[in-house]
Parts: structure tokens; C-alpha cells; sequence
């Protein structure tokens, strides 16, 4: 427990320095708040999860690897967006509806896609690790010519004295990096020592607890950015993470590793196609009014804690598993399904009649 707390702090110790570094010298560039979302904070804050899975998979703990981006995923999304729209409504920015929700649902079914064979392998890594090369391009190309530069400087946090220099700003950088390593070699050999202890497979400690601590980052920012006003920021933070958790986590933890990260029967029968569907599942609620309402909120908070529950019924192989999964799978996921749909054709219709 002790190395386990450790790791996590050191952990999100070295993502706070890395962000507030990286951070003071993009917007010293002119890049809008919302690319600075999208790509430095998101990037940033899902360090750790970088860490933790390249680490897993160098060490052959690959259900770890895998689970921590899948898990951190459905957690960005469901627990991080569900509790900054609980503290304010979030405004969604046109352009996350029409280019970044789509292109994060796309890696998404990608991501899928190339675990059907039953491996990540090197050549997929690498694949996607210049995808995500060619997008963060594409977001800071497209911010300069729009002008970002403005919005950059009413977005900016203040600096103080002691960071306003570049020379204090690639320290702080420095400093997060290594801090993100030693962290991610505590907290991994404290998750495999749990598995152990508990008799709990890798992969669902990767999905939950793993997972969960790896993206504390991510719930801080978005929830300080929603209750500062910056909802760009804080939306932008949860979306370009989860394309980068894809993209640059897994691509780069496939490219490092020893050998194809092999994908668990469950991870792909369940979890990946439940990523997938929560990814869809932004598109209409970001589209009906460009809000994440509070009702909005809860809805996703309460959904990940119904998939949290499944992931113990079925560790613990209860009784009550099949009765559960009958329910949720049957009547509250195409009721949920329905309403969502509902709401987005009765936004998108009122648009045309607007």
C-alpha cells in the first residue's frame, strides 16, 4: 500500500509539473485555449498513464498496459466529464462536436479494429503513434491560422515570477518527466502485488484501480477549469486525452514492447466495444444545446458506476452476475440508447427549423 500511495503521488506530482511547464511555453505561442486543451493539458495529464503503460508492457504486465488505457478512458469520460458538468454546465465548442468527438470516436473503433486479431503489434504501435503526430500538427496549424493567439492570452493562467522564464519552464518539464517514471515503477509493482494478494486479474486492476489513479490528473484540471470558467479547457482536456491515451499511450507502449501486447478475450468482447460505445454516446449528448448539462453529469457518473459494479460481480464470479447483466443489458443501456437519440433528433431538427 505504501509504494502504491507513493507511485500515485509522485505520479500526479510529476503530470502537475510537466502540465504548468508546457503549458506557460504553448501559450507563449499563441495557441488557443482549446487546442492547448486538447493537446498540451490532455497530453500532460495523461503522462502517467503513459508511464504505467509503457512500463507494463516493457515488463510484460500487459494486461495492465491495455486495461490502464481502456480503463482510463470510459474514467475520462464518464467520471471526469460527469463531475465537471455537476459543477457547471459545459459549453461545448463547436469544433470539438464537428472534428474531435468524431475523430476520437474514430480512434476508438480503431483501436478496436486492430485488437480483433487478438494483438497490438509494433507495426500498429507505430502506426498510430504517427497518427497522433500528424493530428497535434494538424490542431496547432489550424489554431495559428485562426487566430488563436488572442484567445490564448485571455485564456492563459497568470505566471508568476519564479516560472515566467523558458529556462524555468523546460525544468519544470524535466522534473515532471522523471518524477512520471519513478512513479510509474511504484505504482505498477503495487498494482501487480494487489492482484496478487486479492487473487483479482491484472486487467481489472488495470480498468479500475490502475486506471482510476492514472487519470486524477485529469480530474483536477477539468474540474478546477470548469469551476475557473475555462470549459474549453476542461472539455478539450477529457477528449484530447482520450486520443492521445490511443493514439500516443498505446501506440508507443506496442512500439516498446517486447512483443505483441496480446488482448484478453474479455477486453475485447466487453470493455473495448463499451469504450467504443461511450465514445459514441458524447456525440448526441455534446449535440443537444452544445451543453453537458448536470442531469447530463450525473447520467455519466451513474453509468460508470454500473459498470464498475459489473467488473466486481464478474471478478467475483457472484450469483448475481447473470440477473445484472440482464437487466443493463437488456432494459437500461437501449432505454438510455433511445433517450439520447430522442434528444439529439429533437436538437438537430430544431437547428433546421432555427
Amino acid at each position: 500500500m505504501l509504494w502504491f500511495v507513493l507511485g500515485l503521488v509522485t505520479l500526479l506530482l510529476g503530470a502537475e509539473l510537466l502540465v504548468r511547464g508546457a503549458s506557460r511555453l504553448s501559450l507563449s505561442f499563441g495557441i488557443s485555449p482549446l487546442v492547448v486543451g486538447l493537446t498540451v493539458v490532455a497530453f500532460g495529464t495523461s503522462a502517467p498513464e503513459l508511464a504505467v503503460s509503457v512500463r507494463s508492457s516493457w515488463t510484460g504486465q500487459v494486461d495492465i498496459a491495455l486495461g490502464n488505457v481502456v480503463g482510463s478512458n470510459l474514467f475520462n469520460t464518464l467520471v471526469i466529464l460527469g463531475l465537471a458538468a455537476l459543477v457547471a454546465p459545459l459549453v461545448v465548442h463547436r469544433q470539438v462536436i464537428r472534428q474531435e468527438v468524431p475523430i476520437m470516436i474514430g480512434v476508438s473503433f480503431l483501436l478496436w479494429a486492430l485488437a480483433l486479431d487478438g494483438g497490438i503489434s509494433r507495426v500498429d504501435g507505430l502506426s498510430m503513434a504517427g497518427l497522433a503526430l500528424v493530428y497535434t500538427v494538424f490542431l496547432i496549424r489550424q489554431s495559428r491560422r485562426g487566430n488563436g493567439a488572442a484567445d490564448a492570452e485571455d485564456g492563459a493562467p497568470p505566471s508568476s515570477r519564479w516560472d515566467a522564464h523558458w529556462s524555468v519552464q523546460l525544468l519544470l518539464i524535466v522534473v515532471g518527466l522523471v518524477l512520471l517514471v519513478l512513479g510509474a515503477n511504484w505504482l505498477v509493482e503495487a498494482a501487480v502485488g494487489f492482484a496478487r494478494l486479492l487473487g483479482v486479474s491484472e486487467l481489472i486492476i488495470g480498468l479500475t484501480i490502475v486506471a482510476a489513479g492514472t487519470s486524477l490528473p485529469e480530474v483536477a484540471t477539468s474540474v478546477m477549469a470548469a469551476l475557473r470558467g475555462q470549459r474549453d479547457i476542461a472539455v478539450g482536456n477529457v477528449v484530447g486525452s482520450n486520443i492521445f491515451n490511443i493514439l500516443v499511450v498505446l501506440g508507443v507502449s506496442a512500439s516498446v514492447a517486447p512483443a505483441a501486447l496480446t488482448v484478453a478475450p474479455s477486453l475485447l468482447a466487453f470493455d473495448l466495444p463499451i469504450m467504443v460505445a461511450v465514445a459514441i454516446a458524447c456525440l448526441p449528448v455534446f449535440f443537444t444545446g452544445s451543453c453537458v448539462a448536470r442531469w447530463e453529469g450525473a447520467m455519466f457518473l451513474a453509468l460508470y458506476v454500473a459498470y464498475t459494479v459489473y467488473l466486481i460481480l464478474h471478478a467475483s464470479r457472484h450469483d448475481a452476475l447473470d440477473g445484472y447483466g440482464l437487466v443493463m443489458g437488456g432494459f437500461v443501456l437501449p432505454l438510455l440508447a433511445v433517450t439520447l437519440l430522442v434528444l439529439a433528433r429533437r436538437e438537430w431538427s430544431r437547428g433546421r427549423a432555427g
